[in-house]
């Protein structure tokens, strides 16, 4: 029962990279890293069949560099705990899931027009 619990103990797997921890023989060593395939999903923007849909009956194209902005400011809000956020990038409105970093749905701006905004815990406006 002299067995020491640190947090890699506590969470199992899920140790953040490049934290340092001891080893047995009480050497610095690097923590386990998550598999690659898992830190690429996580860190990247998905779309729902929904916002699919919706992005395809709307006419509107995201390009590289806007995915990028939205993933930025999806990055936003989730360093401030937004949990469902309403993301304005220039004529086009998107509500995220940001936990699962999933776009639910797309507007344009006419679909915007007159439209109340339920369900959202915060906005990121993208200038």
């Amino acid at each position: 029962m002299s067995d020491r619990i640190t947090v890699g103990h506590l969470y199992a797997g899920r140790v953040t990279p490049g934290i340092l921890r001891k080893n047995q023989t009480g050497e610095i060593a690097n923590a386990p890293t998550k598999p690659f395939a898992e830190v690429l999903e996580s860190n990247l923007l998905k779309l729902s069949n929904h916002a699919a849909k919706r992005l395809e009956q709307r006419g509107i194209e995201l390009k590289s560099e806007q995915m990028k902005q939205i993933g930025s400011a999806l990055d936003k809000a989730a360093a401030k705990g937004a949990k469902e956020s309403l993301i304005l990038m220039q004529d086009m409105a998107f509500i995220v899931n940001v936990k699962n970093r999933t776009v639910v749905t797309a507007m344009d701006s006419e679909s915007m027009k007159d439209n109340v905004f339920t369900q959202i815990d915060s906005a990121v406006i993208i200038s």
